[in-house]
């Protein structure tokens, strides 16, 4: 550590002064946390090598000690979601930064990391990167989720380390363009730093969980993670576009459609982010005003600026050819829903399930009041509308519902009845 400090102990980090029936979060917030500006055996330089990584997978063989893992990614500046830096840390490796471009993959690493546990922060956002690299975890400890269910206040790697640990971890670089070579020594510095205590403040969580009777939650979390499927393809993506929700009309939606796919395949094709090629608002703008020739596209204030007035040809060859589409073939304005409509809905056409609804998220504020869990870590609020939505009053059948949409035992044990007494409420 900077300045030869020893870090807190996990004793310390956690309160002596826990309430008897061990509810809610009474972790004692440092008041002067300790700068952690860089790693504790000094500056990581990336692994390149091919040999070295055969090496570093046969050093990491036999053993089932928790390895901590992060990546970095370019969301910001590239089409991919690939990893550009992947962290590893371990107490007998040390601090390990790996170069994904340089490397290839990392599918060497797969068979020497099966039998660990892996502790990520945010798994959900690192796992696919990891496993477009060739690495898949079989058991992982999710820290920010950790902290979520704990109901601690703020859940982010920084706020947590200081709040459990009384760490301070030198931040700033998350957001940066993490495909560049070389990588900014202090960019390596930020990433080796957050996997530095990983594993010290995965020991601080499980303590927190266990004092208040949720590691079991916590794990049949974390089981849920690894177990979850590959998500499926987004039914019609260019729908997310910003500010489509002003466009009313098909032949509109259309020209936004259009102008999504064309700027999708350049972006794919070159690696680009996609709102560097064309932003959102430019969509919008187009979709809105329906220009029908190049100088009335230029026109529009968000197509003025020389790149854009430079690809003004390629941008109408998609709007024409959102013109010349069929009547037949013009995307509905709405999707049909597999499911309740939006909630926002309800009051006005299904008042009876607005009711339900209404209900239902009342009990669960007062439970998550109650237990000291976020009420979207009790059950996620799609699960909720749907429950209402058909306003069903038994429990069991509410339970197979919830089972059959992959809720956890535990969230089913703690909201079932809920539910259930919600609808039956309002019947």
């Amino acid at each position: 550590m900077n300045g030869g400090q020893a870090p807190l102990t996990i004793d310390r980090a956690l309160s002596d002064t826990a309430d008897s029936d061990g509810a809610g979060p009474t972790v004692e917030i440092a008041p002067t946390a300790i700068p952690l500006l860089a790693p504790r055996n000094g500056p990581v330089t990336p692994v390149t090598d091919p040999i070295a990584l055969s090496r570093l997978a046969q050093a990491m063989g036999g053993s089932t000690s928790p390895i901590a893992l992060d990546a970095e990614r370019a969301s910001g500046f590239r089409y991919s979601s690939r990893a550009y830096v992947v962290q590893l840390k371990r107490a007998d490796i040390g601090n390990v930064l790996l170069d994904p471009i340089a490397l290839g993959d990392l599918t060497c690493l797969q068979a020497p990391l099966a039998a660990a546990e892996w502790v990520l922060h945010a798994a959900s956002q690192d796992l696919p990167c990891l496993a477009e690299a060739g690495l898949r975890p079989t058991t992982l400890f999710d820290t920010e989720l950790a902290g979520r269910l704990a109901g601690l206040p703020r859940v982010g790697l920084g706020p947590l380390v200081e709040q459990m640990l009384g760490l301070h971890l030198e931040k700033g670089h998350g957001a940066a363009d993490w495909s560049i070579r070389p990588l900014p020594a202090n960019w390596l510095n930020y990433a080796a730093l957050d996997v530095e205590v990983l594993i010290e403040l995965r020991d601080a969580m499980e303590a927190e969980l266990t004092r208040q009777d949720k590691l079991e939650w916590a794990h049949q979390e974390f089981a849920a993670i690894v177990a979850a499927p590959q998500a499926a393809p987004r039914i019609d993506p260019w729908r997310r576009t910003s500010g489509i929700h002003k466009i009313r009309d098909r032949r509109s939606l259309e020209i936004v459609r259009q102008l999504w796919l064309g700027r999708d395949d350049t972006a794919r094709r070159r690696d680009i982010a996609p709102h560097r090629i064309l932003p959102d608002t430019a969509i919008a703008a187009a979709a809105a005003a329906k220009p029908a020739s190049v100088a009335a596209l230029i026109a529009l204030p968000v197509f003025a600026g020389r790149v854009q007035r430079r690809q003004a040809d390629r941008w109408m060859q998609a709007i024409d050819l959102a013109f010349r589409t069929p009547e037949v073939d013009l995307p509905p304005v709405q999707l049909v829903l597999d499911g309740p409509p939006p909630a926002n809905r309800w009051k006005d056409k299904h008042p009876e399930a607005a009711a339900r609804l209404a209900v239902a998220r009342e009990a669960l504020a007062a439970l998550s009041e109650e237990v000291s869990t976020p009420v979207e870590n009790l059950l996620s609020p799609e699960l909720v509308r749907r429950v209402c939505w058909a306003g069903i009053n038994s429990a069991p059948e509410i339970e197979q519902i919830l089972t059959d949409a992959y809720a956890r035992p535990w969230q089913i044990q703690l909201t079932a009845s809920l539910l259930a007494k919600a609808n039956a409420a309002t019947a």
